[in-house]
């Protein structure tokens, strides 16, 4: 039985809800709530932002000849992005810690077998990712 989690405490919850608003409802306004990781998720929000390209092009090198980019879902894009966001700039948090919470936090959003192969992606980047830069 999987533990539950509050979305409203889960910072990285509500990154990836903001970032969804924000990539997929253009003009919305960023608005980050009141919570006590409130830098950290503000941090991650306009950080993935600001380098939304970046991430693009890590996640290309890592999809399998078979899928398409395009035809990704949008939330599991999403997820992908912060995570990665933070494999590349977050250096001082465990890629294991960063990974088991996006997958806690998937778990709101997309089903068991998009929740696994985004594992073994975020497995996969993080190795690589890791390797690179520590």
């Amino acid at each position: 039985m999987k533990p539950f989690y509050s979305p409203r405490n889960n910072p990285r919850v509500i990154i990836i809800q903001i970032l969804y608003g924000k990539f997929y409802n253009d003009n919305q306004r960023i608005i980050i709530p009141k919570h006590r990781f409130k830098k950290f998720i503000k941090d991650v929000v306009f950080g993935t932002i600001e380098r939304n390209e970046v991430i693009i092009m890590e996640i290309k090198k890592y999809l399998d000849t078979d899928i398409n980019f395009k035809k990704l879902d949008n939330v599991f894009l999403i997820i992908l992005k912060s995570a990665i966001y933070e494999l590349l700039y977050k250096p001082t948090t465990s890629s294991k810690i960063i990974i088991k919470e996006y997958l806690d936090a998937s778990n709101f959003f997309i089903d068991d077998n998009k929740t696994k192969y985004l594992n073994a992606l975020l497995d996969k980047i993080s190795k690589n990712l890791r390797l690179t830069n520590e």
